[in-house]
């Protein structure tokens, strides 16, 4: 079983890259975010996830950290009816932020499952009710880290003017890729911009 690969990125697709070890290319799937961060040519290290595919050979699923990894196998084998493709899907939410993420899985707050991370209101539950045990748990200062709690308020903000939570999630992970902002403020008149086209 592969475990983990080191090696150059060959090319980046809309739901796989390939990655060079060892004189070998091997097509590995990562979730939205993760492939986004990656480009041609880069070195990385993933650690994988193998699975048997109906169509026959390994299906690999990469990471960029072992946490991450962790929390794929967590959706795969603890909630129901979650199969690779749909654990990678939520890993692509959850990954906006793991700490926040952790934290509110643990207190059951499907409000933040769905405002920020963009859950449906039964997808957060079925997650709340089979990992609320699992997670390790999450130092206070961390599950309110000031990155994470920049974002809930700038999201809340955002939501108050009337925005859909699709468009709020788009606008507010277009301004974190374009480097963030020093203030929840900030984040919105950013976010604004975007949501209103630019001007």
């Amino acid at each position: 079983m592969i475990a983990s690969l080191r090696g150059a990125v060959q090319s980046v697709g809309g739901e796989s890259a390939v990655i060079e070890a060892g004189g070998v290319g091997y097509e590995v799937f990562l979730c939205g975010p993760d492939l986004a961060s990656l480009s041609e040519g880069q070195e990385v290290f993933l650690p994988v996830s193998e699975s048997a595919s109906m169509y026959g050979g390994p299906v690999l699923y990469g990471f960029l950290s072992a946490e991450r990894k962790e929390l794929f196998e967590l959706f795969r084998e603890a909630v129901p009816n979650t199969g690779a493709k749909k654990a990678l899907e939520y890993l692509g939410k959850a990954v906006r932020s793991l700490p926040e993420f952790r934290a509110a899985a643990a207190a059951k707050d499907i409000k933040l499952l769905t405002g920020m991370f963009g859950f449906t209101a039964k997808t957060a539950e079925k997650i709340v009710d089979a990992l609320k045990h699992k997670l390790p748990a999450v130092p206070p200062a961390e599950a309110k880290g000031p990155e994470g709690e920049t974002y809930s308020r700038a999201a809340g903000a955002l939501a108050g003017l009337g925005f859909k939570s699709s468009e709020v999630r788009s606008a507010l992970d277009e301004v974190r890729r374009e480097g963030g902002a020093a203030s929840a403020e900030e984040m919105v008149r950013k976010a604004l911009r975007k949501l209103s086209g630019g001007l």
